[in-house]
């Protein structure tokens, strides 16, 4: 055997153990990206609605918590409660998804586990949830009666006057249990107040029998795992990247889409931070 042959195996075992080093990296970075403390994204809408003397509203949006192990168990979502009750949010919204049953999971909770840390939220107009999918996929009753004991208001095709505000909740698209009209009249039953429309799938905006004055979702993780120059490769959406993440004005519509704060499928996020987006609302005055 020559010694170009002996040297082959060796050369194979450091490929082999450099592709084992960069895929223990990469994994370990997409579990540090998954389970890094969440960006608070800000903005600010001036709404035509609110009277000018109404003091500014602070919106918290949350999505997509995933309650589950090993990369969102219940204390680290205690955590994140006590970080996020630190902004003293007016209002807080969870656009759906508040457990996983992602492939790698090593741990399912009972909903009254997965609720518990969401019952120390802390807002002055409460806390308001619409289901998503894996809701429905789980136990929908035993959370939502968890959610209620907590004080928690769950809004399936309903709506709830807060202050100034008419809030209608959208049930899931995704999973179809989703009832725009009636959702729409729900929130013409109570009167006049800021239009606000909260639901999981940001699918429903094109379908709006009318604007409102914004729409906060989540869903689409912002891809969740996105590559460089290629971006995502879902959205888990209708309509592709229009409503991947973010602030978006959608035809003069107003949306809010969350990257959440948990994981889908795999506990892993690549260039897709967890987040939760922190929304001031102000009296936008008449036009000079």
């Amino acid at each position: 055997m020559s010694g170009e042959e002996k040297r082959r195996p060796r050369r194979r075992l450091r490929w082999l153990l450099l592709l084992a080093l960069v895929g223990a990296g990469l994994l370990a970075k997409g579990y540090w990206n998954a389970t890094r403390d969440p960006v608070i994204r800000t903005a600010t809408l001036g709404v035509a609605g609110l009277p000018m003397e109404q003091p500014a509203l602070k919106l918290l949006l949350l999505s997509d918590i995933h309650v589950a192990g090993p990369d969102m168990p219940p204390e680290r979502l205690v955590r994140i409660v006590a970080d996020l009750n630190r902004l003293k949010p007016d209002l807080v919204l969870i656009a759906g998804d508040l457990v996983s049953e992602k492939r790698g999971a090593t741990h399912i909770y009972s909903p009254a586990e997965i609720v518990a840390p969401l019952g120390e939220l802390k807002a002055r107009l409460g806390v308001v949830v619409a289901p998503g999918n894996h809701d429905h996929w789980f136990r929908p009753d035993a959370l939502r009666g968890e959610l209620e004991k907590r004080g928690i208001r769950v809004l399936q095709n309903e709506a709830v006057k807060l202050g100034p505000l008419v809030v209608g909740g959208v049930d899931d698209d995704y999973s179809g249990h989703d009832d725009v009209p009636a959702t729409f009249a729900a929130m013409d039953r109570l009167g006049p107040g800021v239009p606000l429309l909260l639901t999981h799938s940001p699918d429903i905006v094109p379908e709006l029998p009318r604007s409102v004055a914004a729409v906060f979702a989540g869903h689409t993780h912002c891809g969740q795992i996105r590559f460089p120059f290629i971006g995502a490769l879902t959205y888990v959406s209708r309509y592709g990247d229009r409503f991947a993440c973010g602030a978006i004005d959608d035809e003069g519509q107003r949306v809010f889409v969350g990257a959440g704060l948990g994981t889908s499928l795999l506990p892993l996020r690549y260039l897709t931070p967890p987040d939760a987006w922190l929304i001031t609302l102000k009296p936008k005055g008449p036009r000079p």
